[in-house]
């Protein structure tokens, strides 16, 4: 056989075997039974394997009388005959006959007998050619096969054809998959895809395939899916890509699932993304998501508040569509902080007249006609007259023709009536303040201001003068209300405050507090939408895979060349060994059998014990990997040697390591998986049990050291608002309080600490950490690969009169689930005694 053609499998042919006659072959394989073909196909097996030809027109004799047959040993053998058969022509393209074995072997993938799928897939492992592999895909139905089959493709090939049929294998195994932890896996394979520039370019075309994974009701999958989304999305499709996200909003208003109003912020969040990263859909997204201001969910209402503030802050030219959207749905908005953020925006960016005397008419609308006062005072009267029927609703006759039971017609009078309730509705804004709530008075008395300084400078002084009366009877109003009695508790002092500073700047038009309402305010939007933009670039760039750096006088190494001993690495070990010997060695980087490994082996017996055991903890998301060495100390051989072992925890044993047979002073490796579910600190605890040669007495048994698995391979750092860290702040019932014990005397150093040894991020900005003043609070948040999310706050201090003072405090940690909240915990406290640990060795 030619040394090029791979083969795996060896077949030992006698020497004397007699050599082949053609026509008899031909004649066995045309009209023999199924015997005299199947030995007809072992002697072309034979001829093949020895190095001679396939006579021409054999190929197609074989697939028409052969691959037909139902026998079992033609099938092993047709196995064989097609692993080592010659595929392609001299000029490496496929023959045309190969897609006629294609079609026979995609009914074997869906044959019922299990043993021949099993036989066909094992066949397809052997094979080489992308372009026989790709037709069969969509026939192997087994999910865990699919999965291996489209990684396998990637590895073989990155043709764009087979990137895309392994990515809409994978797209098709998260849509039909209900495991939410293998949906999980293969997106990670997907979003890996993404990361790599050359499949980037070739999952950019499937982003409306993979927005189908939105059609699983958890949330990480579905975040993870619009984050893979946005990665992917160019300007081809990202009007396909909108619109689909829009109507995704749309679904969202009368669904009764769990998670709809967090579904809802992410769309949000998403349509948010699109518009500043594609400014041409920025126009159509507005008005879909202004509606939204409206929602009962004050987060989602918040999140579309957000997106409009920065688009009208970028964009200038629609920001009119954006005024006037924002002031049809002004008097529906349900929240007071949304109110008071949409007040803002039409503060700052009402310019023109016509805007500035539609924003005042909403605002009076909202607070009602009149003096606030004389309102709640006749409303308390029971006068409803600013409640009175609308031109619609007013009562009148209706006339109708009814039958009579003798069958004779007659006219029938209704007059139609509206029930009014004792206790009004009031309008929003008035509604908030005699809740109490003044400081929406207060940011609408620095709305109103920013507009009368504009409109002195639009309009003529008559004009000017008017406008700023009305607004300063609306201040004042809002003053005397507070100090009635009427509302539910009186205006602060610090409301008031800033209520008659407004009134002062409006009467004295000082020009340095005049820039300060005009100018300043949009100035420092805009600072903090830079910042937040550099933020996100340093972030993407973060994530950016740096390429390898390949010096001038670097050797070059040939795979075919190395005798690699080692096999299982693919790497030669000696050149990795020397280089992490040297300091400042090339390969400083990469930890292939540095100290990162041997920290995660365990000692699970002792040096004297007859078997000594140790463990390699290999990680790999959802699941652990327990590479056990086993080594037999003693002089006698080991029968019926067992690994047996148990969890605690949220662990499952997978499967049960099978025994094994130690001779004296051997040593073997046993693999165990553990199966995780949960963020939760787990042990694994067991022994090994084995038999002596020879011995009567019973089975001996050395008991293991247990094996604590580190919640800290679990916990990624991750972002949020600090409205959704209050909310969570305030949901989660599950609460950690652990005490600062350290010899740390720097605050800084410890939060550097802290945020290293959980893997937490710190979300309050460096700029309100910096300085010294003996006091720091800081808030800190991280999620798990299972979306659990994790928060804490660090609250600790240091006297200023006493420098070498430990840092003295405490954390209080927060969890949905206990078991989060004490396995973090459990963290800081060893994190802690490290640290003290590595401080007196070092005195």
């Amino acid at each position: 056989m030619s040394v090029e053609q791979p083969c795996y499998t060896l077949i030992n042919v006698s020497s004397d075997t007699e050599p082949c006659n053609e026509m008899h072959l031909k004649s066995d394989l045309e009209k023999g039974d199924t015997q005299q073909k199947v030995e007809a196909l072992k002697k072309i097996i034979r001829m093949i394997l020895a190095g001679e030809r396939l006579p021409a027109g054999f190929l197609m004799m074989i697939i028409r009388y052969v691959l037909p047959l139902p026998d079992h040993t033609a099938k092993k053998l047709l196995l064989i005959f097609w692993e080592i058969v010659p595929k392609t022509t001299p000029d490496g393209k496929l023959l045309q006959e190969m897609i006629l074995v294609c079609d026979a072997y995609r009914k074997d993938l869906q044959h019922p007998n299990e043993f021949l799928r099993g036989s066909t897939l094992r066949f397809l492992c052997k094979l080489k050619e992308p372009e026989l592999l790709e037709p069969l895909m969509p026939s192997i139905s087994s999910a865990a096969v699919r999965y291996e089959a489209a990684g396998t493709l990637i590895t073989l090939s990155s043709a764009p054809t087979a990137i895309r049929a392994a990515a809409s294998c994978y797209i098709d195994l998260i849509v039909k998959e209900s495991d939410n932890n293998v949906k999980l896996i293969v997106l990670d394979k997907l979003v890996s895809l993404g990361e790599h520039p050359t499949y980037n370019r070739v999952l950019q075309d499937l982003v409306m395939d993979i927005l189908r994974v939105l059609s699983s009701p958890d949330l990480e999958v579905r975040r993870k899916t619009l984050s893979l989304a946005m990665e992917l999305v160019n300007s081809r499709n990202i009007e396909e890509m909108v619109l689909f996200l829009k109507k995704e909003v749309s679904k969202t208003i009368d669904s009764e699932q769990e998670d709809t109003g967090k579904y809802r912020q992410l769309l949000v969040r998403t349509l948010h993304s699109c518009s500043i990263k594609f400014p041409d859909v920025a126009a159509t997204v507005i008005p879909v998501l202004i509606v939204y201001l409206t929602d009962s969910n004050e987060l989602a209402a918040s999140d579309v508040l957000v997106f409009i503030r920065e688009a009208i802050q970028k964009f200038e030219n629609l920001r009119p569509l954006i005024i006037e959207k924002l002031l049809e749905s002004f008097r529906s908005i349900q929240s007071v902080k949304v109110h008071r953020a949409a007040l803002w925006i039409l503060g700052e960016y009402a310019t023109s007249v016509p805007d500035i005397e539609a924003v005042i008419k909403e605002v009076s609308l909202a607070l009602g006609e009149g003096s606030l006062i004389a309102a709640e005072n006749r409303l308390k009267q029971g006068d409803v007259e600013e409640n009175k029927l609308e031109p619609g609703n007013q009562t009148g006759p209706v006339v109708t023709t009814l039958v009579t039971s003798d069958g004779t017609y007659a006219t029938q009078s209704a007059f139609n009536s509206v029930q009014t309730s004792s206790k009004e509705k009031r309008p929003p804004l008035r509604q908030y303040l005699v809740d109490g709530d003044f400081f929406i008075g207060a940011s609408l008395s620095s709305t109103l201001t920013k507009l009368a300084l504009r409109y002195s400078n639009l309009s003529t002084p008559e004009k000017s003068n008017r406008f700023d009366a009305q607004i300063m009877l609306i201040m004042s109003g809002i003053i005397h209300l507070g100090q009635s009695g009427l509302s539910t508790k009186p205006i602060t002092n610090d409301d008031r405050d800033h209520i008659l500073f407004c009134l002062r700047v409006i009467s004295d038009r000082s020009q340095i507090i005049t820039d300060i309402f005009t100018e300043y305010c949009r100035k420092a939007l805009n600072d903090m939408l830079v910042a937040k933009e550099f933020e996100e670039v340093s972030y993407q760039k973060s994530k950016q895979k740096t390429g390898t750096k390949i010096q001038t006088d670097d050797p070059i190494s040939f795979l075919q060349l190395e005798t690699d001993k080692g096999g299982e690495l693919g790497e030669n070990v000696f050149e990795t060994s020397l280089s992490q010997a040297l300091i400042g060695g090339r390969l400083g980087g990469a930890d292939a059998f540095g100290a990162n490994k041997l920290n995660k082996v365990t000692q699970l017996t002792g040096l004297s014990d007859p078997v000594y055991s140790e463990a390699y903890v290999h990680v790999n998301q959802y699941d652990i990997v327990l590479d056990v060495l086993i080594v037999n100390q003693s002089n006698d051989t080991l029968q019926n040697c067992i690994l047996e072992l148990a969890t605690l925890g949220d662990l499952k044993l997978v499967d049960k390591p099978q025994p094994v047979v130690l001779a004296p002073k051997d040593f073997c490796n046993i693999k165990a998986n553990v199966k995780v579910s949960s963020t939760e600190n787990g042990i694994i605890f067991g022994n090994i049990v084995y038999d002596l040669t020879g011995a009567i007495s019973d089975r001996n048994v050395v008991v293991l050291d247990d094996i604590h698995i580190d919640i800290m391979d679990y916990i990624v750092p991750a972002n949020c608002s600090d409205t959704e860290f209050m909310r969570m702040w305030a949901e989660f019932e599950w609460e950690n309080k652990v005490t600062v014990n350290t010899t740390l005397t720097d605050l800084n150093e410890y939060l550097k600490h802290l945020i290293k040894s959980t893997n937490m991020k710190c979300l309050t900005p460096e700029k309100a950490l910096s300085g010294q003043c003996g006091f720091m609070a800081a808030n800190m948040y991280a999620k798990s690969i299972f979306g659990e999310d994790a928060l804490a706050n660090l609250s600790i201090e240091k006297p200023f009169n006493k420098p070498e003072a430990p840092v003295q405090g405490h954390i209080r940690i927060r969890a949905k689930s206990q078991g989060m909240a004490l396995s973090l915990g459990d963290k800081i406290n060893s994190s802690q005694k490290i640290n003290q640990h590595i401080k007196i060795v070092s005195a």
